[in-house]
C-alpha cells in the first residue's frame, strides 16, 4: 500500500488497471501515470483492487475491457532502449 500511495502522490494523472490472475500470480493492479510510467503489485482479488483505487481516489479499469493505455507502451518501449 505504501508503494501505491507514494506512486500516486508523486505522479500526475494516475489510473489503475486490474489484471486477471495467471497460473503463477493472483490478480494484479497496474498503476499508470499520465507519462506512461507504471508499477505493478499483487492484490488478493478484484474487490480489493477496487477498494484500493477508491482509497487512492483514482479511476480503475479492467484490462480485458480497455486494454493498456498507449502511454504505458510508449514509456516501456523508451525505457527498454536505455
Amino acid at each position: 500500500m505504501a508503494h501505491f500511495h507514494e506512486f500516486v502522490a508523486t505522479r500526475i494523472g494516475v489510473e489503475a488497471y486490474i489484471e486477471p490472475p495467471t497460473a503463477h500470480d493472483p490478480h494484479t493492479v497496474v498503476l499508470v501515470a499520465r507519462s506512461g510510467e507504471w508499477t505493478r503489485r499483487r492484490v488478493p482479488d478484484v474487490r480489493s483492487a477496487r477498494a484500493l483505487a477508491a482509497e487512492l481516489g483514482i479511476p480503475i479499469y479492467d484490462v480485458h475491457l480497455t486494454g493498456y493505455p498507449a502511454s504505458m507502451r510508449r514509456w516501456s518501449s523508451a525505457n527498454r532502449r536505455r
